[in-house]
């Protein structure tokens, strides 16, 4: 049956080219087209004929140029790697030469060529070489298509090459015959250089006033005849359809081994629906026993192969076993109908976002503010509390006690202050306890069998440092073997960081021997020991221990226990420890160490600080931490940290200060009568750069709200040439901005921006 075909056409059978099987000018002789096949392109005729006889294709050459892009397409690669300037030498070649090579048989029509013209011929190839320009063969099928248009691309054939049937009509004639959704069919072939027609174009409408651009191309030969245009083929596709026969497996094979990677290729950049075909009803019959037939056609083409195939591609797999109404309507036209919609909606998506992108490039924007300043960032002073006090014990300032063996041999000086916040032994032993007030017996029995508190001074002057009318205390250590390692124990006393470790090594070292060694380590684990908390020193963590001994000194914080200095100010008196003073301040242990009044003295007088701005510093060296009030407290806690040269409560001061700042609202720092420019001049009066600085930035990023306040006039005249070059907004944008409101009010828009 012949099946019907596109009106006003007959229809070509067009043979398909096997691996290992004649070239295509040879089969195209052996098999001429039908008995009235449609007019070729003249392109097409030229290369025909040129290839029989070279110098007739010189005439056509003449008549048509566009003749010249057939002819010279298989040389391109050979022309441009051959210098300009040697061109006229290879016109030179003679004709017989250049019969006997088949990659230079159409060279002599260059010979109708002038010489200057060559360039201009070069560039022209190069340009159909480069990826980015369609050859002239695939410029009039590739079309510039409207956002309102389907390109499918449907490349294979469904056809058994071994059936009698050759009239049957193609998969995409079929479904633009019958579909309801098609009118206006119009189709045309495209012929490659050889002769034989490549692809078929039909063109029609689809829902109403969608155009449908389909490219049929039968044969696979395209792929290796012209790999440029099916590249662009499918580059311009929105939908990609792949068919072959279930009873053809060389051509499946072929399809699979060949051309799907090709197409996999092509396919790498782009996100293109694929729809699978696999056409026919499978032939599970005797097979013929004829050579031909055994050779060529073997087995069918299985389901999970064509599966494999659709997987591999990512794409949707049909199985048409007849080309009949429900087959091609139903089936294969509705999975094709579905992706003809999706393409048209992301079209129109892509289109709305180009247009609204375009309407916003038109549209005037508003200005950019941009960000402010990055601000000053103020690094801190590591604590260096537990290194103070251990370097007290080293230089021995202001010590108040002395330890002495049985014999008198030695002495070793300490603090009471220190001793006490650690051990409630030494409080019990120094008179800071009662015995009423240790509930662990122990305690007691251990510092009447261990230490002897004798009153007198043995030398004939007082140790350095300490006033004549407090005389040190003389404590005999009974246990000769505890005496030797009270240095090693003192230090790890003193270095506040209770290495247990390193005190057993010490002390191991010292008196190699083990018996001696836990004797010694026990007593200090009871001296150590915290009534009713901790059981020993070494069943308890570090940083525990730490953290206890940091926290002990606050119980002698503002009381007279153990007081050996009084300092009075604004009427008031307030009791301190020398030890600690000169531990934690360089100010003062040069005062209470040197040729001053104040070293002789118990009674200091302060000036030019308040009380509780003194006490905050105090409680500062006292427990290494400070917590100010508010604003105006850390200014004045910063000013004392100054005059006594204390660093790291400085800089704890300033991180106050800029904390609380960053943290004030703008309605409130608008509203507040805390003055920022007396902060800046207390700031830098007291030499504290970093903070005088980040008081400069702070200005200049909010300078809309401090511009607007009557001490922004008291700013020097490099201090407010300082804001005006750092301030935000700057000028450039409240002028744009000011443009940009004026534009909008004569639009009649309304702003949107502030």
């Amino acid at each position: 049956m012949r099946g019907p075909g596109p009106p006003g056409r007959t229809r070509l059978r067009l043979p398909r080219q096997r691996r290992g099987t004649a070239p295509a000018a040879a089969r195209a002789a052996a098999h001429p087209p039908a008995a009235h096949p449609p007019a070729a392109h003249p392109a097409a005729a030229a290369d025909s004929a040129a290839a029989a006889h070279p110098a007739a294709a010189l005439p056509v050459a003449a008549a048509d140029p566009t003749a010249l892009i057939p002819l010279l397409r298989p040389i391109p690669q050979l022309l441009l790697q051959i210098p300009i300037l040697l061109l006229p030498l290879l016109l030179q070649i003679p004709i017989p030469i250049l019969l006997q090579n088949p990659i230079l048989l159409r060279i002599p029509i260059l010979l109708q060529i002038p010489i200057p013209v060559l360039p201009l011929l070069l560039l022209l190839l190069l340009q159909l070489h480069r990826p980015e320009f369609p050859s002239l063969a695939a410029a009039g099928a590739m079309r510039q298509e409207s956002p309102r248009s389907v390109n499918i691309v449907a490349f294979g054939n469904e056809r058994d090459g071994f059936s009698e049937d050759n009239q049957q009509p193609s998969l995409i004639w079929s479904y633009l015959g019958r579909s309801a959704l098609i009118s206006q069919i119009d189709s045309s072939l495209s012929a490659s250089h050889v002769g034989n027609p490549v692809f078929t174009e039909y063109q029609a409408c689809v829902f109403g006033n969608v155009r449908l651009v389909v490219h049929d191309c039968p044969v696979w030969d395209i792929f290796d005849s012209d790999w440029y245009t099916s590249f662009r083929l499918i580059g311009g596709a929105d939908i990609i359809v792949i068919k072959y026969s279930v009873n053809d497996k060389t051509s499946f094979q072929e399809l699979k081994d060949s051309y799907v990677p090709m197409v996999k290729k092509a396919l790498n950049h782009c996100s293109v629906p694929v729809i699978i075909s696999a056409i026919g009803a499978r032939k599970n019959g005797v097979p013929c026993t004829c050579p031909l037939c055994t050779s060529d056609r073997r087995s069918c083409v299985t389901t999970s192969e064509g599966v494999q195939l659709a997987k591999e591609l990512g794409a949707t797999y049909l199985e048409l076993h007849t080309l009949n109404d429900f087959y091609i309507q139903k089936y294969f036209g509705g999975v094709l109908e579905y992706f003809m919609i999706q393409s048209l909606n992301q079209k129109s998506s892509e289109k709305m976002k180009k247009r609204k992108k375009m309407q916003k490039c038109r549209r005037v924007q508003p200005p950019q503010l941009e960000q402010p300043e990055k601000m000053p960032i103020l690094k801190g002073e590591a604590s260096h509390y537990n290194a103070d006090l251990h370097n007290l014990l080293c230089c021995c300032q202001c010590a108040d006690v002395a330890f002495y063996p049985e014999d008198l041999s030695t002495v070793v000086e300490a603090h009471k202050i220190i001793l006490c916040s650690v051990s409630h032994l030494f409080m019990l032993l120094f008179g800071v306890k009662s015995p009423c007030d240790v509930h662990d017996a122990s305690v007691a029995q251990l510092a009447q069998s261990l230490f002897t508190v004798q009153a007198g001074d043995p030398f004939p002057s007082s140790p350095q440092g300490v006033p004549p009318c407090v005389p040190p205390v003389r404590v005999v250590v009974k246990d000769s073997v505890f005496c030797s390692c009270l240095p090693d124990i003192l230090h790890f006393i003193y270095s506040g960081a209770f290495q247990w470790e390193r005190l057993e090594e010490d002390i191991r070292k010292k008196l190699k021997d083990p018996d001696k060694t836990e004797h010694v380590l026990e007593k200090v684990k009871c001296i150590l020991k915290t009534p009713g908390k901790l059981n020993t020193v070494k069943d308890c963590k570090s940083h525990q221990i730490k953290r206890l001994y940091n926290t002990s000194l606050r119980l002698f914080f503002n009381t007279p226990v153990l007081a050996d200095v009084i300092f009075k100010i604004q009427g008031a008196t307030v009791p301190a420890h020398r030890a600690v003073l000169v531990a934690r301040c360089e100010v003062m242990a040069a005062m209470f160490n040197g040729n001053y009044l104040e070293a002789n003295s118990i009674q200091v007088p302060v000036y030019g600080v308040s009380k509780d701005t003194f006490l905050s510093f105090l409680e500062y060296l006292y427990t290494d931490s400070c917590c100010p009030a508010s604003i105006l407290q850390a200014m004045s806690l910063l000013i004392c940290a100054e005059m006594y040269q204390v660093m790291r409560l400085q800089h704890i001061c300033e991180l106050y200060i800029i904390t609380q700042l960053q943290s004030m609202p703008s309605r409130e720092l608008a509203s507040t009568s805390l003055s920022i420019v007396s902060l800046l001049k207390k700031a830098k009066f007291h030499n504290s750069d970093c903070l005088s600085t980040w008081l400069l930035h702070f200005i200049a990023t909010n300078y809309l709200i401090f511009s607007q306040k009557p001490e922004f006039q008291e700013l020097s005249v490099e201090e407010r040439n300082f804001v005006e070059m750092h301030r935000w907004p700057s000028n450039l944008y409240l002028k744009q901005l000011a443009d940009y409101r004026n534009y909008i009010h004569s639009q009649k828009c309304h702003c949107t921006v502030m």
